[in-house]
């Protein structure tokens, strides 16, 4: 991101804090007007003093200091407002990018550089407002305070301009030096966030591993970077301190030529006060270092914030989706990452109301073909169309409300367990979201919490699996014509797993399902599979037909359990969900109580009495 490109969104973020920083701005003209006028001021009192006249210039004293009281005590919180509002634009706003940006978009980025950026960055970019007005007041304040100088006494004014260019070369320099090293660290921060976010998310692979040492030393390897530009920032604060602790003798030099204009009698002694205010003032700029430095930190986290923004989110679509059974078509479509093709030239047609799974190896492109049936990525090339339109031209809105998606590690978003299934879907009823978990048989696990549905979604106790069913039951209540399950299914029993397949075969008759299998049985029962193999589709059929295949059957000989060899290994020619197989022969024991979202009581998985008895229901 180029500096004008940060210096866009600096402005960006000021417009969005106009109203309080315009009455800091009304604060600041005050508080300079009266900074301005004391010198004089004071003059006049201390001359009035000397003449036996101080009375006549009382009032006047007391009225500029009212004025520079009232002046702090209002522009001091409209500032804290106007960096609050400008902070929380910025934040909202990059809050609002990264959710569109979609699976792709967030990837460019760790999870902890974002966080950085999105926490410390914008906090950085937020002060800027304030800080270029307090700049700006105090530069105008310096050149009022010259130019009142050069009135009081032109010789004393002319000394201090000699001086001044001295001055302003040094402010310079030490600006210039420190601007650079604001990147350097922040970016070491980055990294460092990055890096314990990382340990927080695998705590559990850390402990178990007994490498709790050698990760501490892998978080905090970015502090050398870190603490050698802070070193650098303090070295060249150090050296811009003593240079600018020398821009005294100018205020020396100038108060040595006022005073003899004292001694002279050129000038009065109240004269000789007013020079020496008005000289203070017009060093003011000196001060400016502060406001500069926090304008380059800024400009730095602005580039920062920049670089995300910049990164292109999808351009949503304005055309309603028309009725359609939820058939879909993937034509020509291709991704590329880093140039590696993830899917290439992948031509495919699901039908409307089949339940296809793909399979394949790990990397074989599944999860990416799965995130593009929905749009929560786009392809580089090509186009993916439901019921015959393009998704990219489908409302948001509308798209969101025809695909349903379960995932291999859900997030149980919305506060308790049934806003967590009902998540995206407030007007649901309850009878709806307890149908949906009963079809993913996760009901019985809810109502033997104390609190039920009501139990807070971040605390409640839930194993992998039914961490799962649960994140089944979110994708299930919304009905939607297209449910596509990534992995979905990866940490249930063999038991659980049979029924949720079920569910899937006949709860959810009309609805097409595209579901991500790693198990014989789930692709047994499939009405097509799709075999996936270095980003493009090797074969597809029947599951009956593909078994003939030994590649393929060699994608389930590995990491699967007896229970999914069963007699589809010994007899492959048997296998398939038109005569059984391993699906018929899979020991689930409870597989007749399967339903589907709209099944209630003992039929859906539950047991009887279930409604009556499951605690703080809802």
């Amino acid at each position: 991101m180029t500096r004008a490109d940060a210096d866009r969104l600096l402005a960006s973020a000021a417009r969005r804090a106009w109203a309080p920083l315009a009455v800091a701005a009304v604060a600041d003209i005050v508080a300079t007007a009266a900074a301005l006028a004391l010198p004089a001021v004071l003059a006049a009192a201390v001359d009035g003093v000397l003449s036996g006249q101080g009375g006549q210039t009382a009032w006047q004293l007391a009225l500029v200091l009212a004025a520079a009281v009232c002046a702090e005590v209002v522009g001091v919180p409209a500032g804290a407002a106007s960096t609050a509002s400008a902070t929380s634009a910025l934040r909202l706003r990059l809050t609002a990018h990264l959710l569109t940006l979609g699976a792709a978009g967030t990837r460019r980025h760790p999870a902890g550089e974002l966080a950085n950026r999105l926490v410390s960055n914008t906090a950085s970019t937020g002060y800027l407002p304030l800080t270029l007005l307090g700049t700006a007041t105090g530069l105008v304040t310096s050149a009022g305070g010259v130019v009142a100088l050069l009135m009081t006494d032109w010789r004393a004014g002319i000394a201090f301009l000699a001086a001044a260019p001295i001055a302003l070369i040094i402010v310079r320099t030490f600006v210039t030096r420190v601007s650079g090293l604001y990147g350097r660290y922040q970016e070491a921060q980055g990294r460092l966030a990055t890096r314990l976010t990382d340990a927080l998310a695998g705590i559990r692979t850390v402990r178990a591993s007994g490498t709790a040492g050698r990760e501490i030393a892998r978080v905090l390897a970015p502090l050398a970077d870190l603490s050698s530009a802070g070193r650098a920032l303090w070295r060249a604060q150090a050296r811009g301190v003593w240079q600018i602790a020398l821009l005294p003798l100018v205020e020396l030099l100038v108060l040595a030529v006022a005073g003899f204009g004292v001694t002279d009698g050129r000038l009065e002694p109240g004269q000789l006060l007013a020079v020496a205010g008005y000289t203070a003032l017009g060093l003011t700029f000196i001060e400016q270092v502060d406001g500069l430095m926090g304008l380059a930190h800024a400009r730095s986290a602005a580039r920062r914030v920049g670089e995300v923004l910049a990164l292109p989110s999808p351009v949503p679509g304005t055309r309603p989706l028309s009725a359609g059974p939820g058939a879909l078509s993937l034509r020509g479509v291709t991704v590329t990452r880093e140039g590696t093709p993830l899917l290439d030239g992948v031509d495919l047609e699901i039908p409307a109301g089949a339940l296809t799974a793909l399979v394949g190896r790990s990397g074989a492109g599944k999860t990416t073909l799965a995130l593009l049936a929905g749009r929560l990525m786009d392809p580089d090339r090509g186009q993916v169309l439901l019921d015959g339109q393009r998704l990219t031209d489908i409302r948001p809105d509308a798209l969101r409300g025809a695909v349903a998606y379960a995932f291999e590690r859900p997030v149980l978003l919305g506060g308790d367990l049934a806003s967590a299934i009902a998540y995206g879907r407030p007007e649901l009823d309850r009878d709806a979201v307890r149908r949906a978990a009963r079809a993913a048989h996760v009901d019985e696990v809810v109502c033997r919490l104390p609190d039920g549905y009501r139990t807070p979604a971040d605390t409640a106790p839930l194993s992998g699996g039914e961490l799962q069913r649960l994140g089944l039951a979110r994708a299930l209540v919304r009905r939607a014509r297209l449910t596509i399950l990534d992995d979905a299914t990866s940490s249930l029993d063999t038991v659980t797993e049979a029924q949720v397949t079920r569910t899937l075969l006949e709860g959810m008759r009309g609805s097409t399902r595209l579901v991500i299998a790693h198990r014989t049985t789930t692709a047994a029962r499939a009405d097509l599979v799709v075999w996936l193999d270095d980003g493009r589709i090797r074969a597809q059929g029947t599951h009956r037909t593909l078994w003939r295949d030994p590649s393929y059957r060699a994608l389930f000989a590995s990491g699967t359990g007896p229970a999914d060899a069963g007699p589809a290994d010994a007899h492959p020619t048997d296998a398939g969900p038109a005569d059984g197989g391993p699906a018929d022969t899979h020991p689930t024991g409870t597989e007749s109580t399967g339903g589907g979202p709209d099944c209630a009581g003992p039929a859906g998985g539950g047991s009887p009495g279930t409604e009556e008895t499951c605690p703080a229901r809802l």
